[in-house]
């Protein structure tokens, strides 16, 4: 069973009693996803696979540099030759996703698909995760999915656009941007943002930054988590590598919900065949941005899975596919896992 939603309101015991014997998995979010419909209450869906075997497993960090550590320990604890898909869910304000996904790959052979996302909160305070008990913060969890009967497909796209100039990062720790072109990042970013300035660091997610390495052509959106006064450093929701180039980036309603389209495109040309279920994962971010328009996003997916039950939440990074690669984190993205059994 799935569920997202404000944890204080989550009724795990409650949800066992409705499917005795299944395994719960879920999270806090900035909105939940049912079907074309955003909410800001609790939604569930309970999910039986004909043919196909799963298991649910679950870590936990206590300091952000442990997230690599956390995401090879628990991608080893489903890794098995039958494994298809892991669909992870973790703390989003006390995991460094970068490394989180850096060590589930190390753990999980490459021909298996990873996707999911970080917990969210609209106050950016408290994130939590619920696997098979309480909500909790500092929980990763995942399920695994085995077996040859089962069939997924994956897309993530954004839909944002660039401006201002590319600026190479010169200063970071880890996840913590410190300066940008030998200057301090917050105070540039201050200069950008202008009157949004003083609503940061939630008004940050209405300005992401575009990351490359200085040798790529792939960018992945990095969004805000928070902000140190006296460091002048931004925490971001994934790393910052020293060297790589930086890009302010800006809202486009219409590429927004092109791109959710997009990933679901993607997610069913991966998948090969009509879905038979939908899980969403968008960032708040793009809820901010959307506002009374944000269920066109959910609409347009609905346009491509058609039919099949669709689910999720808007979250503070999405995990999943970057093109043609592995998986990745991304922030301020529109990903989609679509499955089915054949």
């Amino acid at each position: 069973m799935l569920v997202f939603g404000d944890g204080d309101q989550v009724d795990v015991e409650g949800l066992g009693r409705l499917c005795p014997g299944a395994h719960i998995l879920g999270c806090s979010t900035s909105g939940s996803i049912e079907s074309t419909t955003l909410r800001d209450d609790v939604v569930a869906a309970a999910i039986r696979f004909d043919r196909t075997r799963i298991r649910l497993a679950r870590v936990r960090v206590k300091h952000a540099p442990d997230s690599e550590a956390a995401g090879f320990e628990l991608g080893s604890m489903l890794s098995a030759a039958d494994l298809v898909h892991v669909f992870v869910l973790s703390d989003g304000l006390n995991v460094n996703g970068t490394p989180l996904v850096r060590g589930l790959v190390r753990a999980i052979p490459p021909r298996v698909t990873i996707s999911g996302g970080l917990a969210a909160d609209p106050a950016f305070a408290h994130t939590t995760v619920v696997a098979d008990g309480p909500p909790e913060s500092g929980i990763i969890a995942a399920v695994g999915f085995y077996g040859s009967a089962l069939r997924v497909g994956c897309g993530s796209l954004g839909g944002w656009d660039s401006f201002g100039p590319e600026r190479q990062i010169t200063r970071s720790d880890g996840n913590v941007l410190l300066e940008l072109d030998h200057r301090p990042a917050l105070e540039l970013y201050r200069q950008y943002l202008g009157d949004h300035a003083s609503g940061l660091p939630a008004s940050g997610l209405l300005f992401p930054l575009a990351v490359r390495a200085p040798d790529g052509h792939d960018s992945v959106v990095r969004t805000i988590l928070g902000m140190n006064e006296e460091t002048g450093g931004i925490t971001f929701a994934g790393d910052m590598p020293e060297g790589h180039l930086a890009r302010l980036m800006k809202a486009n309603f219409d590429r927004l919900i092109d791109g959710a389209q997009g990933a679901a495109n993607m997610g069913i040309k991966h998948l090969g065949q009509t879905s038979e279920l939908a899980l969403l994962v968008s960032c708040a971010g793009r809820r901010l941005v959307l506002r009374q328009r944000t269920e066109e996003e959910l609409e347009a997916v609905r346009e491509i899975v058609g039919a099949a039950p669709m689910i999720g939440f808007y979250s503070l990074g999405e995990l999943g596919p970057l093109g043609a690669s592995g998986c990745e984190l991304h922030n301020q993205t529109m990903t989609i896992t679509t499955f089915a059994e054949v």
